[in-house]
Parts: structure tokens; sequence; C-alpha cells
């Protein structure tokens, strides 16, 4: 039956009486399909059929289509012939012009963008392109609200479905692409400020708004709620992607593994015994790059020309090499044994040691290296090699510093920052403070030689502190409670890699020793948190006062400071203020407060007095020990 269907003679009759002026078959497996639709235009449609008789449809002209699969060639044909009437109807009417207009510039779009890398498409700064698909609206299935549609680069085909959402105030890529093209940003996470920039925050701080049976969420509990939503409303289900992109092996180069191949002119490439591994790199005196682009160990003829294992006739070995991130996928498991010559690690070592705790490593590598080094692991597993099937417990992925203006450093921009030069100028304290509060940890953040003196400014601060500090060898009640909150703070977000909030939170403890006085007590407390980011200071500081003397040691052999709970709980909080979703202020109220009392303290607030002028409030959105949101209405 199946051949009778995918037969040359059917296809061309079938199409033939659609109206397809020309079919050209290519072995009988791919057809290309002609219409002439006059003015000297013609719609082209391309249909391979496959040995698992399916076919995957493609029009070519005048604009072209996403590549469809069908089940059966009459499907494809009933496809073709339903398109074809929606393309002559679209014709006839006074938007076809607009129409194809758009799939011109949608197409010359297309080349452009084809013409940049991946890498190039998703770079974090850059200038945001797109086409606006004028004519063409989405309906937002969870509000029914009406949304444009673009055409973007930045999009990549290998996220998700290749066809994603835009939240342009909380995502800057996003916020970057509908502030040039004048989209409306709407803030649907309280606590930023959307006019300037994205708010991206998805800590517990984040609190859903505008955002219908969501509002007063925070994002972490909303995006278990909203795939619930979905999938209870039929409109989606959840979905999880994988994928792994390839990465060219070889390197033409002297340095990295030699892959274990030799080349017979009989047996073809044959690879080398195990009992003849490792295969080592030879002793040269220059590896230098040779003039034809070949391998420089393509010159090193007494190690190419070889045996062949297989026939013992002459041959050659591979002279290209692995890439570093051979090596490097696996080099952790080595570490378990690394003196074991008979096997990459003991069985012993391997259960005691794996997986790792915890694998850190470059941004630029988390879709790489990181990736492949998993990837590897699993193989490495499924032979019976490791014991676990995860390489390790954690993973995490720091971000990149930009250059000023947010731009990737490189010499050929000449935006490339010297730390021997800010290391000269402001210390290598400064320099190790600032780089760990300049951002999140795992964020791309932007180099300012500017914002480097506020990091000198804090370190001068605490000089001066312990300069001024009583004598006093115990903790001061005025700085009691920051100090144990502080403790608390640094201890919490060190285990979790928030160095920038730590470091803010010290600061804020100077502030506070600042204005009411410190003894050497807290001192004590204060460099000993400060040591891990400050040593050279902090030891000076240290001996200064005395606690070298007085406890025989330098700070960082100290033990580490404890807290006490109790004394770390607030007996009041700050909470936010909003009016229709917009920030007007904070107030300060008893921990745990009802709603009441929060929206009496609001009221009192002048902003809000000003916002209730004619005005009555119809809700209020009230989220215990952070933020109060009164939804106005005018009056009557």
């Amino acid at each position: 039956m199946s051949q009778s269907i995918f037969s040359g003679d059917f296809v061309d009759l079938s199409l033939g009486q659609l109206g397809a002026s020309k079919i050209k078959t290519v072995n009988g497996q791919q057809h290309v399909v002609h219409f002439d639709l006059g003015e000297g235009k013609e719609l082209v449609y391309v249909f391979s059929v496959t040995n698992e008789n399916r076919c995957y449809l493609q029009r070519a002209k005048p604009y072209p289509m996403t590549q469809v699969r069908f089940a059966s060639t009459e499907e494809t044909l009933h496809y073709i012939a339903k398109d074809y009437s929606a393309f002559q109807n679209a014709r006839k009417s006074r938007k076809y012009q607009d129409f194809v207009d758009i799939a011109h510039k949608v197409a010359a779009y297309q080349e452009a963008a084809a013409r940049k890398s991946d890498f190039e498409r998703g770079e974090l700064n850059k200038d945001k392109t797109g086409v606006r698909l004028d004519g063409i609206e989405v309906v937002n299935p969870a509000n029914g609200k009406v949304v444009p549609m673009f055409v973007s680069d930045y999009v990549l085909m290998g996220y998700g479905t290749g066809i994603v959402m835009g939240v342009p105030g909380h995502d800057q890529r996003d916020w970057e692409f509908a502030t040039k093209f004048g989209l409306p940003i709407v803030e649907v996470v309280a606590g930023g400020d959307v006019t300037k920039e994205a708010f991206v925050a998805k800590d517990d701080s984040a609190v859903m708004v505008n955002s219908g049976f969501l509002n007063g969420m925070t994002v972490k509990e909303a995006i278990p709620a909203m795939k619930k939503y979905v999938v209870e409303q039929g409109i989606g289900k959840e979905q999880v992607n994988y994928k792994l992109r390839d990465w060219v092996f070889s390197r033409q180069r002297y340095w990295g593994e030699p892959i274990p191949l030799v080349n017979c002119p009989k047996c073809g490439w044959v690879p080398i015994p195990e009992d003849q591994l490792p295969l080592v790199l030879p002793q040269v005196d220059s590896y230098e790059p040779t003039d034809d682009g070949e391998s420089p160990l393509s010159k090193m003829t007494d190690w190419v020309n070889t045996t062949c294992p297989q026939c013992g006739g002459p041959a050659k070995r591979e002279t290209d090499t692995m890439p570093q991130w051979a090596g490097s996928s696996w080099y952790f498991l080595r570490y378990m044994d690394p003196h074991n010559d008979k096997a990459l690690a003991s069985k012993e070592a391997l259960d005691y040691w794996s997986p790792v705790d915890w694998y850190n490593g470059g941004m630029e590598h988390t879709t790489l290296h990181l990736l492949y080094s998993r990837f590897w692991h699993k193989f490495l597993y499924d032979i019976g090699v490791v014991p676990t099937k995860e390489p390790y417990q954690k993973r995490t992925s720091h971000g990149m510093i930009l250059g000023e203006g947010g731009e990737k450093m490189s010499k050929s921009r000449g935006n490339v920052v010297n730390p021997n030069d800010i290391v000269d100028q402001y210390g290598a304290d400064t320099m190790r403070l600032h780089i760990m509060f300049i951002g999140d940890f795992e964020k791309a953040v932007t180099w300012s030689n500017e914002a480097v003196k506020g990091s000198k400014r804090f370190l001068d601060r605490v000089w001066n502190l312990g300069e001024s500090c009583t004598d006093d060898p115990g903790i001061s009640s005025k700085n009691e409670a920051v100090i144990h909150k502080t403790v608390k703070k640094v201890t919490e977000d060190i285990d979790e890699l928030k160095m920038n909030t730590a470091i803010a939170a010290m600061m804020s403890m100077v502030n506070e020793f600042a204005a009411n006085g410190c003894t050497k007590g807290d001192m004590e407390q204060l460099l000993l948190l400060l040591s891990p980011f400050a040593p050279h200071i902090v030891e000076e500081i240290w001996e200064r006062l005395g606690f070298a003397a007085k406890y025989g040691k330098m700070c960082c052999q100290c033990d580490w400071p404890v807290y006490d709970e109790a004394k770390t709980v607030d007996t009041t909080v700050t909470m936010a203020v909003q009016v229709l979703g917009k920030l007007k202020g904070t107030v300060t109220v008893p921990k745990d407060s009802d709603q009441q009392t929060v929206v009496d303290a609001a009221m009192a607030l002048d902003k809000v007095k000003r916002q209730m002028d004619g005005m009555q409030i119809v809700k209020v959105i009230h989220v215990p020990n952070k933020l109060v949101n009164l939804i106005l209405k005018p009056k009557a």
C-alpha cells in the first residue's frame, strides 16, 4: 500500500489536479512543485519522502516556511492544497502586498542573521535587532491579551521550541529589545524600576504584581503555580529539554592529548592497542605552527612513522591532538587516585570520593566544557569505569567581567583592565574586594574604574575604625544585634557564593559602628568576617590592635565567629508600600503585623495620601513582612 501512495504517478496526478505548473521528482524521494501565480511569480514547495514513509514539506518561494512533517503523502498534498488556496485568497486581499513586504524583510533578516554564530547572536551585550510581523498577533493564553510578534536573532532555535516569550520587565535582553522598539514594559515582579533596567531577582524578595491570580506570590511560588494552571487549562504541558552541542574535537597544534590512531594503507584507521597506552607526545625543540595548516606533529617524522598494530606494515600516526577539554572533562577523577599506574583510579578511591561535591567554572564554559564533562562521565558510567551516574552533586558557573560600556574585554577593543594597574593604585585588597562586590557571582558584570573607589573608601573606613575604637574588649550593647545579624548573613552568603551581599552586610555593619562608636571587641568580630575578603589590611589592623599578641596567631588562623539566633531576630520589619503595583515608599511596623495595621501605616505616607485623592481602595494585596499593594479606583 505504501508503495502506491508514494509512487511518482500518484504524486504527479494529484498535484496536477491542484494546478501545479511543473513537478520535478529526484530519485523518487524528493518532489519540487511549482504553481504559476502570474506576473512572473510562482509558489514553490519541496517535499521529501523518507524510508519511514514520512514526508517533510517546505515552502521555498515566494517566502520560506519552517519544515513540517506529515505521516503520508496524502496528508502532504492536502496541506499544499489548503496552503495554496489560502495564499491565493491572501493575494486578492488589500493586505497581500503588506504581507509579502514583511515576508521579504524577514527573508533578508534571516540571511543576515545566518552569517552570525550562535555565540554572536546570544551575546548579552550587543545591539538588538529584529523585524516586526505587522498583521500577525499572538494571544497570551493566560490572560487573553494580544501581544505583537517579532523575528529576532538573539532568540536561538536550540532554546526551547525556538519560539519564546518576551519578558521585558524582567530579562535584560528582552528589556533592551523592548526599549529599542518602543514596546510597553509591564512590571510583573515588584522591587525594581523597570523604566531604567530589567529587574531579575528570583529570590523570596521578588513578589508578583500585575499578574492576576499570581499576585502576592514570590517568583519561586509563582513558577509551579503557573505550570499547574497551564496544565489544568489544557493550554500547555511541562517538558524538560535536553541538548548536546557539537564541538570540533581535533586541534592542529603540538600540545594536547595525542589521538591513539594510526593510518595504514592496507587496514585504514587502526586504534593503538590498550597495552601500548598512554601514547606520549615526543620531546621537541620547537612546536611552532606550520605554514601549510598541518599540526606541528606532522613534521616530527620519527614519531609520525610507525607500524600498523593490525598487519605490521608501515603506517602513520594521527597528527592532530585532542582539545584541552578532552582531558579537563575527567581530570577530577584522576585527583582521586593520582599515583595509580594501573587504572584511571581504583574502585575503592572512586567509591570513596565520588561524586565531586561542587564543580565551579567560567560562564563561557557552561554550555561546552561543563556540559561535556557530564557527557564524558555518563559514558564512563555506561562502560562500568565510574560508580556514579553524575560527576558532581552541584555545579555553578561564575559570571564574566565585561569592560566599561558592557562589552567583552579584548585587546582589539582596547578595553582590557590590567589588574596590576589597579593594585598599584588602590592595593590588592581593594582589587580583591571589588571583584567580589561588583555583582552576582553567576552573572556578567560591567567593570567600572570609578566604582573601584567605593571599595577603597570602605576599607579606609575600616582602617579609621581600628584607629578610633575604644579599648573595651567586649562587644558593645549598641552593636550587639548588628554583629549577630551580620555574622549570620555573611556565613550564609559565603556558603552560597553570594559574596556581593556579604560585603554589603559588612558595609552596613561599618555604618552602624561609625554611628554608634565601637570597641575592640566589636572590631574583632568585624575583622574575623572581613579576613577572607581583604586579608592584608585585616592582618595589619589585627596586629595593631594587639589581637596577634593576645591569641598568638593571625586573624585568618582563628575560629570563625558564631552568632546567637535569638539575637538576630528583628522585632520590627520594613515593608514596601505600593499603589497599583508602583512603589511609593516603605513603612516600619511590628513584625507579623496584621493587614489593617500595615494599611494604616501605609496610608500615613505623603505619596500614598496624594494618590488617594478622589480614589478608594478596592483590594489590598498583603504579603506579610514584605509588602502591601493598594489597588484603587475612582470613587463613584
